[in-house]
């Protein structure tokens, strides 16, 4: 398969509307549509050839990370169809490819129907948004529209910590730096002496992130990131739960002073596509006092009756 039919499926996918175009060895190729995998040609693709196709679009260190860990994260960019997140994977068969479509233009906070109280949440100078949901769930997105939504409405310092970088931002009244980080292995002094007001954390992965973002929060920052959780209640006791029990008081104390708001969400197939529903947490003094006792699961009794704070539970399909 020579560039021009990789070219060639990615440019008929963003045509489809696809999500993602999946290559895998010895299969057809397949994409996601409106949340359902199906096929985008007949023809199967043997495993030498998708091999060398993929590893063409990898540098030197990419090619280290695919031997080293069996996969590797990039972004692919083609004049005139569009840019790409890239994750390259070795299975039983062989090699595979996921190539995420990421739209050229960031839709408005309008257009994705996200809820009235998220501007006031990004006007915070200090503490921590978590966009959470599943994978494919639209996170990335939805911190996309509030990055550009900043941009346009104020004069910010931004930086973006992604792996790899997906949404490419114009600046208008902010200005935007976007770093490539593979694994977010970045001291936090150093980022902090670039003067930055929000700092974006593309995914909390692990202990380390967590602990980066929680502190960055902590320091007169506003920190927006994501995390792979289903809920808010879910994303609480997964950033507690990551530390050893001896550090957890610390933790819950931390997050219950640094946390602004949890937004879940997920998408849902409609009659047009797909649509976005969210669950919202706002951390009001309430809900402050139950996460610094551990009191998780009570929370969300206060989600069910603080409307008046811009919180709502996920509605039903």
């Amino acid at each position: 398969m020579s560039n021009l039919m990789l070219n060639s499926l990615l440019s008929l996918s963003v045509t489809q509307k696809a999500s993602d175009l999946h290559l895998s060895s010895g299969e057809a190729p397949r994409i996601r549509l409106n949340g359902q995998l199906q096929l985008l040609t007949d023809e199967k693709i043997p495993s030498s050839r998708l091999e060398s196709e993929l590893l063409n679009l990898l540098n030197t260190s990419q090619k280290t990370q695919l031997q080293q860990n069996g996969y590797v994260d990039l972004a692919y960019h083609v004049s005139e169809i569009g840019r790409f997140r890239v994750n390259i994977f070795y299975q039983h068969r062989g090699i595979s490819g996921v190539f995420r479509v990421i739209n050229h233009d960031i839709p408005s906070l309008s257009q994705l129907s996200i809820p009235d109280v998220l501007p006031a949440l990004v006007k915070n100078t200090h503490g921590i948004i978590l966009v959470t949901g599943a994978t494919g769930s639209g996170k990335s997105t939805t911190l996309a529209s509030l990055i550009q939504h900043i941009n346009l409405t104020e004069s910010k310092h931004i930086i973006t910590l992604e792996d790899p970088i997906e949404f490419i931002y114009q600046n208008v009244q902010s200005l935007i730096e976007q770093r490539e980080v593979p694994h977010f292995t970045i001291a936090i002094d150093s980022l902090l002496r670039q003067d930055p007001d929000i700092i974006l954390f593309g995914e909390l992965r692990n202990k380390t992130t967590i602990q980066a973002a929680l502190t960055t929060a902590e320091t007169g920052h506003l920190v927006l990131a994501t995390l792979h959780t289903n809920s808010a209640i879910e994303s609480i006791n997964r950033i507690i739960n990551v530390f050893s029990e001896t550090e957890r008081d610390f933790i819950r104390a931390q997050l219950s002073s640094s946390l602004k708001a949890i937004i879940s969400q997920k998408l849902v197939a409609t009659a047009n596509g797909r649509r976005a529903l969210f669950e919202i947490l706002i951390n009001t003094p309430a809900v402050s006092n139950l996460i610094n006792e551990g009191k998780i699961k009570q929370i969300y009794s206060l989600m069910q009756t603080g409307q008046q704070y811009g919180m709502q539970i996920m509605p039903d399909n």
